[in-house]
């Protein structure tokens, strides 16, 4: 029996050209694939904006807002933001995360969930009022550093001793040094009288002429010097200018507390965290840019980093157990209550201090009044903060009045009259009714 060959499928001339046809729209999909993928990309980073005072501002509020949790090339409290907006869905998922984070999480966001699982569910601070355009700065500031890789600690050249001179002196050894030179002075002086008084016993068992004796016995003596009546009235005078001296500093310094270091109900090191870690002190202490006050951290900003950072201190507990915090269930409880902080800096009920005044619009830097907190172990008041040291300040201080407006009339006033930089004082800075109303 003979097969009908109209019957017969040639595999080599029907097959092969579907094959042929699946694969090649196999092939154009993967690439379409890969270069939807690689401008998606591409435009996270065009999105970016790279010129300089967006970079600038970018740092100012990443320094002021992300820096106690976020380094550029190290994880922290967080993850490491280096080339972050390669890694998240889009932009727009920054931007949402930062403002709410929560609210992104509860949504069931996987890339989300999963960060939240990784770090020990510790929830980020919500940015609610940051706007976009800063947010967008921000990620200017990363994707510059990002570009730029982290920094490469330098090895001291040998026969260094890392930005001291070799043979250099510390200064803290100069004040033994001068003690024991003034020590050694002393003994000088105490061992010239005891060879006076040995000389003169020498000199008395000689037989000398009439002359000699009334140099050796010369009838001005220490005992004769201290008996007359001008030493008795200098060292009176002396004594009674020391006690005015005394008794005008003592009344100068009624409710000065200049050096007042109390205990703390826990051991926050401001060297540890402001200066070490280098977290910002607006970050903690954030009404200094709003508001009148600079206000005292809530406990809440203490558990922003502490449920995962350092839980096993004692001192974290005492936290903890403020917060009412359970590591367990990683929850807070209903018996939550602030920490009795003690306060350092007090000015008097009569006296206006406004934080915002001076640190937002007047660009004061905190340590011109605080001193140099982060090398505080325990923070103390550095200043008097007495009238006088604040009208010293107003008279020494230039008003800050780059890009403000507000000031532009009263500069160009100013600079007809003078040509010194307009201080604090000749915008009414010295006014009463400033300070006390």
């Amino acid at each position: 029996m003979t097969s009908d060959s109209r019957f017969v499928t040639p595999v080599n001339t029907v097959t092969k050209p579907n094959m042929t046809k699946h694969s090649t729209q196999a092939a154009l999909r993967f690439l379409s694939l890969v270069f939807l993928v690689s401008i998606s990309t591409l435009s996270f980073a065009q999105d970016i904006p790279t010129d300089a005072a967006a970079i600038s501002a970018g740092e100012a509020l990443f320094k002021a807002n992300c820096k106690t949790c976020h380094k550029v090339h190290e994880k922290l409290v967080g993850p490491a933001l280096a080339n972050v907006y390669d890694r998240v869905p889009s932009i727009d998922w920054i931007k949402s995360f930062v403002k709410n984070s929560s609210a992104v999480i509860a949504g069931g966001d996987e890339y989300a969930n999963k960060l939240y699982a990784e770090y020990n569910k510790t929830q980020m601070t919500a940015f609610t009022g940051l706007k976009d355009d800063q947010i967008m700065s921000i990620l200017a500031y990363v994707k510059a550093e990002s570009d730029k890789g982290p920094e490469v600690v330098a090895v001291p050249a040998a026969g260094t001793t890392g930005g001291q001179a070799e043979g250099g002196l510390p200064s803290k050894y100069l004040n033994v040094i001068l003690i024991g030179m003034v020590t050694i002075l002393v003994l000088l002086v105490v061992i010239l009288g005891f060879l006076l008084s040995a000389l003169k016993r020498f000199l008395d068992q000689r037989q000398l002429s009439d002359e000699e004796k009334e140099v050796v016995h010369s009838p001005i003596s220490i005992a004769s010097i201290t008996k007359s009546s001008g030493f008795i009235f200098l060292v009176a005078f002396i004594v009674a200018t020391l006690g005015f001296k005394a008794v005008i500093n003592g009344l100068l310094s009624i409710g000065v507390q200049q050096g007042y270091a109390p205990k703390q109900p826990i051991a926050f090191s401001h060297k540890l965290h402001a200066g070490d870690y280098e977290i910002d002190c607006k970050y903690c202490h954030t009404g200094a840019l709003r508001n009148k006050n600079a206000t005292i951290p809530s406990v809440n900003i203490c558990m922003n980093c502490h449920r995962a950072v350092k839980t096993e201190s004692p001192q974290i507990q005492k936290i903890w157990a403020a917060a009412d915090w359970n590591a367990e269930t990683l929850s807070f409880g209903p018996n939550a209550k602030p920490i009795e902080w003690v306060r350092i800096h007090n000015l008097p009920d009569l006296a206006y201090f406004n934080h915002a005044q001076h640190v937002n619009v007047g660009g004061i830097e905190c340590q011109t009044c605080h001193g140099p907190v982060e090398e505080m172990e325990v923070v103390r008041q550095h200043s008097l903060l007495t009238m006088g040291w604040c009208i010293d300040c107003h008279r020494k201080t230039d008003v800050n009045s780059k890009g403000n407006a507000y000031y532009d009339k009263l500069v160009e006033l100013h600079n007809k009259s003078s040509k010194e930089a307009m201080k604090v004082e000749d915008i009414g800075g010295l006014e009463c009714a400033k300070c006390h109303y």
